[in-house]
């Protein structure tokens, strides 16, 4: 079973460092958020000079903060970089980041993953000649094609973001689509894929793996209730997703989170929404949830994910006990 991680920093280890251990462990990834504080790619890039075999991935870089054209040069100095083993997986946030953070409008999101992903490909497609792209959005002219193959993972949430994956994409990573929906949810991904003559069997499922290990359950499920409350209470597109098997508790949360009452969003996360949405409990129990979701659903790369909340020692334990070497 292949297993990705998403590095964070805790304590004193800092993201290489992370990725070096999971290396160590024989993660077969590595994956690198972005929102605000550090360059992802700076991050990746420094990684990917640390480590020697594991894949490094971005999860996610967001569709407007950088062109399409930023985006494919990225990506190929990664690819380059990392002796072939960069994937670019992109986004598009949220409004809250797009629209605080970088002053950008939030507009037509999907239509924008669309064009910057197909842009990014015929920028790198290693034609050497002229690429001309005129969408409704974004345009290139006159520029050659670079030459770097790289794949190309989207987080589409909806289905008219999942079907950008099925047309384009060689990997989608859903965020809070429970577990129990991901295969219904990866239909829409199929028919998008086939109605471009792709084979969605070569399409990889790698949804992020919210995660956390303790000798005391109890301990590692409040973990998972605190970060699946904060997504749904700051999220529309993530309520949205985890409403798609439980909405009256997803609005339950989702109103208690925006009234202020942090601590009552987490109490509103049920125990269903807890085994759906991530591992949670003692190693033995958290590697057997790991084992099952793999085994009993499409999934081909669950990426392991340490909530926030999670103490360092939590972080560590986490990391060590669902690691492949101990499975």
């Amino acid at each position: 079973m292949e297993v990705g991680l998403m590095v964070t920093a805790f304590g004193d280890v800092d993201l290489a460092d992370v990725a070096v251990r999971a290396e160590e462990r024989a993660y077969d990834a590595v994956w690198v958020g972005e929102l605000w504080g550090a360059s992802g790619v700076v991050q990746a890039a420094e990684i990917a000079g640390r480590t020697e075999s594991i894949d490094v991935g971005t999860a996610i870089l967001n569709v407007y903060s950088r062109s399409p054209a930023v985006l494919a040069m990225t990506a190929a100095s990664m690819q380059q970089a990392s002796d072939g083993r960069f994937t670019l997986g992109l986004g598009t946030s949220t409004p809250k980041a797009v629209e605080d953070l970088h002053g950008m409008a939030f507009d037509r999101p999907v239509r924008r993953a669309h064009e910057t992903i197909e842009i990014v490909q015929e920028l790198t497609a290693g034609t050497g000649e002229p690429v001309e792209y005129d969408g409704e959005l974004l345009s290139v002219a006159d520029f050659p094609a670079i030459d770097a193959e790289f794949p190309i993972y989207h987080a589409g949430l909806g289905p008219a973001n999942r079907r950008v994956v099925g047309r384009l994409c060689d990997g989608w990573i859903p965020h809070n689509i429970p577990f129990s929906e991901l295969d219904d949810a990866f239909e829409v991904v199929a028919e998008a894929a086939r109605e471009r003559d792709r084979d969605p069997d070569e399409i990889a499922i790698a949804p992020y793996v919210p995660a956390a290990v303790s000798d005391d359950s109890d301990d590692a499920r409040a973990v998972l209730r605190k970060h699946v409350a904060y997504y749904v209470g700051s999220g529309e597109g993530y309520r949205r997703a985890v409403g798609m098997r439980y909405p009256d508790a997803a609005d339950r949360v989702a109103e208690a989170w925006r009234d202020g009452e942090k601590g009552a969003a987490a109490e509103a996360v049920t125990d269903e929404m807890v085994d759906d949405l991530g591992v949670a409990g003692t190693p033995d129990d958290a590697r057997e949830q790991l084992r099952t979701l793999v085994s009993e659903t499409g999934v081909d790369h669950p990426i392991v994910v340490i909530p926030a909340p999670a103490s360092d020692d939590l972080a560590r334990r986490t990391i060590d006990e669902l690691a492949p070497d101990r499975r």
